[in-house]
C-alpha cells in the first residue's frame, strides 16, 4: 500500500498542484490507515473492504479523535480510493457508502475592534523586527488572507500605489485583494527601512524576513502573535486564523456583501463563509440584551 500512498501524493502534487501542507496531510492520514489495516488480511490496497475503513474510525473514535479529525482522515481515504479506482488498480471503492461523521458548526473564535486596535498598537516600530511585526499583523486584519498565505508573499506581490495585494490561496489559486491605508501605511515603513536591515541576501524576494533575514515561517509567527497578545492584554486564546475570523465578522457587521467577503477570503464554497453571518447575528443578540430596557 505504502507504494500507491508515494504515487497517489506525487498525482496530488503534479496534477492537483496542493501545497505541501496539504500533501503532508493527506501523507499522514493514509500511512496511519496504512499501519493500521497492516496487522489484519487486508495486506495490499486490492484487499481493504468497507469494514476495514469501518473498523479504523472506530479504532480513531475509541482513541478520543474528533468527529472533524474522523471527517478528514475519511476524506482522505476516499480520494486515495477514488484514484485508485481512476487507475484501474482496484474494481469497488470500499470507502463508498460509508457515512461521513456530523462534525457541530463552531463558531469562529473572533476579537472586538478594540481588542483588534490594542493588539495592533502593540508593536513598537522603532526597531526594524517592531516594524515588520506591525506591518505583519496589520496586513493580517486588514486582508483577512491566511498566516500560510502571508509568510509566502513575495515583493512582487505588493502594489502599494495601487493598493492591492496579490495572493496564492490553496490549490495555488490567485486572487487580488484590496489593501487598506494604514496597513499601506505600516508596509511603507517597514519597506523602506525594517526590511533593509533584516535582509542578508539581495536576491530574497520574500517580503517578511526573520532575524536571519530569511522567509518568516507560520511558527515564526505564531511566536509573534502570542507575544503581542500578551503584551496587549487580550486573554482569548487567538490563532493567525483569529484576525482571519475578525476581519470577516467586522466586515459583515458593517455591511459588507457576502460575495465579496467570500472572494477575499478566497472561499470556493459560500457556505464557508456564512458561518460568519452566524457570528454577527449572535453579536447583535448580545447587543439588543445588554442595550434594550426590555431585554
Amino acid at each position: 500500500m505504502s507504494e500507491w500512498i508515494v504515487q497517489f501524493v506525487e498525482y496530488l502534487a503534479v496534477e492537483r498542484g496542493l501545497s505541501a501542507n496539504t500533501l503532508d496531510s493527506y501523507r499522514r492520514d493514509l500511512q496511519s490507515f496504512a499501519a493500521f489495516v497492516k496487522h489484519t488480511s487486508a495486506l495490499s490496497v486490492q484487499d481493504v473492504q468497507r469494514s476495514h475503513v469501518l473498523a479504523y474510525l472506530e479504532h480513531l473514535h475509541r482513541q478520543g479523535r474528533a468527529n472533524a479529525t474522523l471527517s478528514r482522515n475519511l476524506a482522505s481515504l476516499r480520494s486515495f480510493y477514488h484514484f485508485l479506482l481512476q487507475t484501474e488498480v482496484i474494481r469497488t471503492d470500499p470507502t463508498a457508502n460509508v457515512e461521513t461523521p456530523k462534525i457541530p458548526k463552531r463558531l469562529p473564535k473572533v476579537l472586538t475592534v478594540a481588542e483588534v486596535d490594542r493588539l495592533l498598537s502593540a508593536p513598537h516600530v522603532s526597531s526594524p523586527a517592531g516594524a515588520r511585526d506591525k506591518a505583519m499583523l496589520e496586513l493580517l486584519y486588514a486582508t483577512g488572507i491566511r498566516v500560510s498565505e502571508l509568510v509566502s508573499i513575495r515583493l512582487s506581490d505588493v502594489n502599494l500605489a495601487a493598493g492591492f495585494l496579490r495572493c496564492r490561496g490553496k490549490g495555488d489559486k490567485e486572487r487580488i485583494i484590496p489593501v487598506g491605508e494604514v496597513a499601506i501605511e505600516t508596509l511603507l515603513h517597514y519597506l523602506r527601512w525594517g526590511r533593509a536591515q533584516l535582509l542578508r541576501d539581495a536576491e530574497c524576494e520574500a517580503l517578511f524576513l526573520n532575524h536571519h533575514g530569511m522567509q518568516m515561517s507560520r511558527q515564526g509567527f505564531w511566536k509573534i502573535l502570542k507575544k503581542y497578545a500578551r503584551s496587549a492584554g487580550i486573554v482569548k486564546d487567538i490563532t493567525p486564523h483569529t484576525l482571519r475570523h475578525s476581519f470577516a465578522t467586522h466586515l459583515l457587521e458593517r455591511g459588507a456583501d457576502l460575495r465579496a467577503v467570500q472572494e477575499m477570503l478566497g472561499h470556493a464554497d459560500i457556505s464557508t463563509t456564512q458561518i460568519y453571518t452566524h457570528v454577527t447575528r449572535g453579536r447583535l443578540k448580545e447587543v439588543y440584551a445588554s442595550a434594550h430596557p426590555r431585554a
